[in-house]
């Protein structure tokens, strides 16, 4: 308790002077060896006599003279003794320490050190605190912080003191910069581009990043969704107005060279029984764009590498299939580096060309190519003036197009034997989508053809020399003005989906930002323009000519042209600051600038009977730099923007794949699948075990990806199963007559349940798993023909099986509302034969279908789809208003082997604490080798997928969700061809078609009805 009470007596007198400090206390206590001024200890002077007369002692005190202040100034106090209760004045010490006389001068001037010390220690502050914030809470007023007399008055002083000290002083902005820029303290150009470096920015950004949720993705920095909740508003906005996509992150690949090297290298890559090729008419001339499937070469139907779009430049002249063609090839960026490299190797393209058109003049050396060892050269600290641009080099260029691009890396590659050359083209060119009605409405009053030059007009002094050589051209001029014509004409069309699919309209147009309304308005289409006349109905029924699909943008030059004499937005303000009267049109004359611009027409929903071409609209093609300068326009006219979100749900009710996530045979698809798979994961781990849903008594083996592989091989084994026990419960002498039979292929009820049972023992059997299940052993059992290479997984898009399956699933009578056509003549029955033809071409193959709910729900993401039973449809019958059966829940075999693991880690973690490190690190290795278990989720190999659950799976659902179009839960999917054949075999004819539906996290089963639209 004393040790306690000294360091705190200590604490206390730590900031006091030396010559103040009461010592003596601890001077008595600690054997009185603190000397005074003479040199003697106290006790040595206490000792001392005092004989002699009183004149004797004053002189002996005359002589002692000088250092008897301090003696009488350490003495003066009270004498502290340490005592029992601790530091106490004893009697004993005031007696014997007290001396019998002081000097008044020297005990005055101790005292006023003392004094000064205690107030120089009241007034310094020894913490960081301001005055105001040392009052009690109570005391404390908002404004004290900056109006002094808020405090109390005997505070006001020192916080007046505070206030003029140099910290608290507001800084002095300078007066040549604005608020934006004194706020920027760094150029902002110059972090833009550092920014850009691992991610590419699209030109829209920045208006991008200011409005919506921006997610990283394929090497880009995309615009996810609106901030503001806007999903019904986006879905009206491409059912009735117009909404507007930037897509300009999609790629595209150039080839030139003659048009028979390059269809007779791009010909193995694609099928015709998928559809149409590359050599389509159409297509060919330039006036429709295509779409396709591409594979590797001759390995169809398997190795699918992705879908792409494709636009044939349009022939000057018609016929000369030997002259230079060139053909764009646009692609999702996760296919880019796929069919980047197949098509190097068709092309035989293997030669790089370092001086390339495509490559871009890198616009960051100025600034980003500075070195760093530049930089420390300028002083560091003070305020640099800002450099014109003719004083010391080039000023800091914004990045436009590809920053990422090395300009080392060849991106042109050239075929000596074929003469094709391949370019990437990635972030040449801005691509906008605008999807809806309005989309007629908003492009011809935001975009106007531009002007044809006179002879009589100076044309000296303008930059765009290339539209002057067009102007001097008859034929050139003669073909802007029917271009001009037919873009005027669009006006009068209500709908993008009455024009032909894929038309393509060239064109090239003034300075969108000139014709910018003030405020933002919604354009309406005018009633006068919406004549049926020949002209209209003409352009309806053949399309824009093949002489109108010209355009510039198809030369490089051209367009680099257009982008380096870009006016820029600072000087257009200025000049329209300079108008006589505010708001008039400003007039620009030759100085204007001409864009070439491409006008490609997307036909929104073309499969299924109904809402056909809905989301139909149009895409813009532009030169790079341009891209601010018409999206905003196209804004001010009443587009509202979607992001990724929106292109999603666009593509779910159009009913059609969407990229890359619906497409499980391309290496883009898998590798998308993992990664949502693990995103999942991550986000169902994060919940505690009471917060998410246990999907193993759920009975839902993969609720994060959808195991396609093992989906179509269960398939497979279970009806090369179902054939063998057909064959063997039949005598030997009819198995030919039964294959000849034109009856369908599915087996009895009775001897599919008992199938049923026997695969799914093995699993029933093997309810506490070892942590390791053996699921190759079924695929072992079979025979040979489910191995080698043919039985990799595919996805079936040969356009007669589709339709052949379409018209099966359909049934044979009902309502009108379900009622699907009736096979053609060139359409076959469900027999016996059908089935073997798709499946001997098509093994192991997927179905893309849709499904529409019946009742009530709204399906996810991985929903299971099931095969019903036969009391589900007499349930059906009996009751119209049947949801449908109900999944009993499983046991959890892994629930006690994770409490076991969990005991036997507290145990080794009690007994590691006293280990040394290197048998801790032995612990964590066998630790880590263990496979790591989730509560609620299966563990190892899965067991035979089919079969797992009451209800035999036939496939998942990829994209699901309350349609607003249709008014009930819709999904998309993919099933198993084999499954779905030995479905629709086995259904009756009125019954023909009907699903069971079951989310990951419910053990509800309901019906819905199962489509292939083509």
């Amino acid at each position: 308790m004393s040790n306690a009470k000294e360091r705190k007596h200590a604490k206390k007198m730590r900031n006091q002077p030396t010559n103040v400090t009461l010592s003596s206390g601890f001077v008595a206590d600690r054997g009185g060896k603190h000397h005074n001024g003479g040199g003697k200890t106290f006790q040595a002077r206490k000792h001392e006599p005092y004989s002699g007369t009183s004149q004797q002692r004053q002189t002996k005190m005359t002589h002692h003279a000088p250092p008897e202040p301090d003696v009488n100034e350490q003495s003066c106090s009270k004498v502290m003794f340490k005592k029992k209760g601790g530091w106490k004045a004893g009697s004993e010490g005031t007696s014997q320490e007290i001396p019998k006389y002081i000097t008044a001068s020297t005990f005055a001037q101790a005292r006023a050190a003392e004094i000064s010390t205690m107030l120089k220690a009241v007034t310094q502050k020894s913490s960081n605190s301001l005055v105001f914030q040392t009052l009690p809470r109570h005391m404390r007023r908002r404004a004290m912080s900056h109006n002094v007399k808020r405090l109390p008055r005997r505070l006001q002083e020192i916080a007046q003191k505070e206030a003029e000290k140099a910290v608290h002083q507001k800084k002095e902005h300078s007066r040549n910069k604005c608020h934006k820029a004194r706020r920027c303290h760094i150029n902002r150009t110059l972090e833009f581009n550092r920014r850009q470096k691992k991610n590419i920015w699209l030109e829209t950004h920045i208006w991008h990043a200011k409005r919506f949720h921006m997610v990283k993705k394929w090497g880009y920095c995309l615009g996810e969704r609106p901030t503001a909740k806007s999903h019904r508003a986006c879905y009206r906005a491409m059912t009735d107005r117009c909404l507007l996509q930037d897509l300009s992150y999609y790629c595209c690949l150039e080839l030139k060279g003659k048009e028979e090297e390059i269809l007779k290298a791009l010909s193995p890559m694609c099928s015709v029984d998928t559809g149409l090729t590359f050599a389509a008419v159409h297509c060919l001339s330039g006036k429709r764009q295509g779409s396709l499937v591409l594979y590797r070469a001759n390995k169809y139907p398997r190795e699918m590498l992705g879908p792409v779009t494709f636009i044939w430049k349009s022939e000057r002249t018609p016929g000369g299939a030997s002259e230079s063609r060139q053909l764009w090839i646009w692609l999702h960026p996760t296919l880019k580096q796929d069919i980047l490299e197949e098509i190097k190797a068709v092309c035989q393209c293997t030669e790089p060309i370092k001086s390339a058109v495509c490559i871009p003049d890198p616009p960051l050396t100025p600034s980003q190519e500075k070195s760093p060892m530049e930089l420390p050269e300028e002083k560091i600290g003070r305020k640099r003036k800002r450099k014109d641009d003719g004083e010391n080099g080039n000023p800091i260029k914004k990045v436009i197009g590809d920053g990422t691009r090395d300009p080392h890396q060849p991106y042109s590659w050239i075929s000596p034997a074929t003469g094709i050359i391949i370019s990437d083209l990635t972030m040449e060119m801005n691509r906008f989508r605008l999807i809806g009605p309005l989309s007629h409405s908003i492009l011809t009053e935001a975009l106007k053809a531009a002007f044809v030059h006179t002879e009589g007009e100076d044309t000296e002094k303008t930059p765009h020399h290339w539209w002057i050589e067009t102007c001097k051209n008859p034929d050139s001029v003669s073909l802007h003005h029917r271009q001009e014509a037919i873009f005027k004409l669009l006006g009068g069309i209500t709908s993008p989906a009455e024009i032909p699919a894929g038309t393509i309209l060239g064109l090239t147009v003034g300075d969108p930002r000139i014709n910018l309304p003030q405020k933002r308005s919604t354009v309406l289409p005018n009633p006068e323009k919406c004549q049926d006349n020949e002209e209209v109905r003409q352009l309806l029924l053949e399309g824009v000519p093949v002489e109108c699909t010209h355009s510039f943008i198809w030369n490089q030059a051209i367009c680099k042209s257009v982008t380096e004499n870009k006016i820029s937005d600072q000087d257009l303000n200025r000049k329209r600051s300079e108008l006589l009267v505010p708001g008039s049109q400003l007039v620009l004359g030759p100085s204007e600038s001409k864009i070439p611009i491409l006008l490609i027409q997307q036909p929104g929903k073309v499969t299924g009977d109904d809402r056909r071409g809905w989301g139909s609209g149009w895409d813009v093609l532009l030169p790079k730099g341009w891209g601010m300068a018409f999206w905003i326009p196209f804004i001010y006219r009443g587009a509202r923007v979607g992001g990724l979100k929106e292109a999603i749900v666009h593509s779910q009710y159009k009913r059609s794949p969407h990229i890359p996530g619906d497409f499980p045979d391309c290496p883009a698809g898998i590798l998308f699948a993992e990664e949502q798979a693990k995103t999942l994961l991550e986000k169902y781990e994060r919940r505690p075990p009471a917060k998410r849903p246990n999907y193993v008594k759920l009975g839902t083996l993969a609720p994060f990806c959808c195991p396609w592989e093992q989906l179509t091989r269960d398939w497979e084994l279970r009806v090369q199963a179902q054939e063998e026990l057909s064959v063997a419960s039949c005598p030997g002498g009819e198995e030919s007559d039964l294959r000849r039979d034109d009856v369908p292929c599915a087996p009895l009820p009775e001897m599919t349940r008992q199938l049923s049972d026997e695969v799914g023992s093995s699993l029933n059997d093997s309810s506490e798993p070892e942590g390791v299940m053996d699921t190759e052993c079924p695929a072992q059992a079979g025979t040979g023909w489910v191995t080698g290479e043919d039985r990799l997984l595919c996805v079936l898009r040969s356009r007669p099986s589709l339709k052949q399956l379409s018209a099966w699933c359909g049934p044979s009578a009902g309502d009108g509302r379900v009622a699907r056509r009736a096979p053609g003549r060139e359409q076959q029955e469900l027999t016996r034969e059908a089935c073997l033809a798709i499946l001997d071409r098509f093994p192991r193959a997927l179905v893309w279908v849709s499904l529409s709910l019946l009742r009530k729900g709204s399906p996810e993401p991985h929903t299971m789809i099931c095969v019903p039973t036969k009391e589900d449809f007499l349930q059906l019958s009996r009751d119209r208003l049947y949801c449908g059966p109900q999944e009993s829940k499983h046991s959890d075999p892994f629930k006690s082997k994770i409490r076991e693991e969990k005991e036997k880690k507290k145990i080794e973690k009690r007994k590691n604490r006293g280990h040394a490190v290197s048998e801790g690190l032995v612990g964590e290795d066998s630790a880590a080798g263990r496979q790591a278990l989730t509560l609620g989720l299966w563990s190892g190999p899965l067991p035979v997928v089919t079969s797992h659950c009451c209800r035999v799976l036939l496939g998942f659902v990829t994209q699901g969700d309350f349609s607003m179009a249709v008014g009930c839960g819709e999904a998309l999917g993919f099933v198993s061809l084999t499954g779905l054949l030995d479905m629709l075999s086995s259904q009756p004819a009125a019954e023909r078609g009907l699903v069971l539906l079951r989310p990951p996290a419910s053990l509800q089963y309901r019906f819905a009805r199962i489509a292939i639209e083509v």
